[in-house]
């Protein structure tokens, strides 16, 4: 009963009327899409990984919320080795004129906070990591049926691309 009621109150059919057009930078990604995750180390790939991510409306259309699977849902039971099963709720907010976004990652123990904006073709979230580095994650290459992420950390060396994803939207 309480999984019912949560549906009805969270879920949303589609953007809030009024307000959609704020709503589609990262309105487009609504559906489902698989994932293929590389972490780099010193701008090599260390490992790679499949997933999945899921993007919907909730709060009567007034944000988008997204859920980050790794390794699939499929491929958990095999391997036992869950990586991060987490979400993210963003929401524009008209006073900054830019979205606010908030990962959580249970599994790692994770919360970020990121301010995000178009820029040029690309969609950065912007950030701090907890020992004060700024962070970037940033949507790119992005197309109806496909789109790239990378999480980059400013270091001593400059901006180092630590993740990885490639995304193709699932049938």
């Amino acid at each position: 009963m309480t999984k019912h009621f949560l549906e009805q109150v969270l879920l949303a059919e589609q953007p809030n009327p009024g307000v959609e057009d704020d709503l589609m930078l990262f309105g487009q990604f609504e559906g489902a899409w698989n994932v293929e995750v590389t972490w780099l180390e010193q701008g090599r790939a260390a490992r790679k990984a499949k997933g999945e991510w899921h993007f919907g409306w909730i709060l009567d259309g007034r944000a988008i919320q997204d859920v980050w699977i790794v390794p699939t849902r499929l491929e958990q039971g095999a391997s036992g080795d869950l990586y991060e099963y987490g979400t993210s709720i963003r929401f524009y907010d008209a006073r900054i004129a830019a979205w606010r976004s908030t990962w959580i990652g249970p599994v790692q123990g994770s919360v970020r906070t990121f301010i995000a904006r178009r820029r040029g073709d690309e969609i950065v979230l912007e950030g701090m990591q907890g020992d004060g580095r700024k962070i970037e994650w940033i949507f790119s290459d992005i197309g109806a049926d496909r789109f790239q992420w990378r999480f980059q950390v400013c270091g001593e060396r400059g901006w180092e691309i630590v993740q990885a994803f490639v995304c193709t939207r699932m049938e």
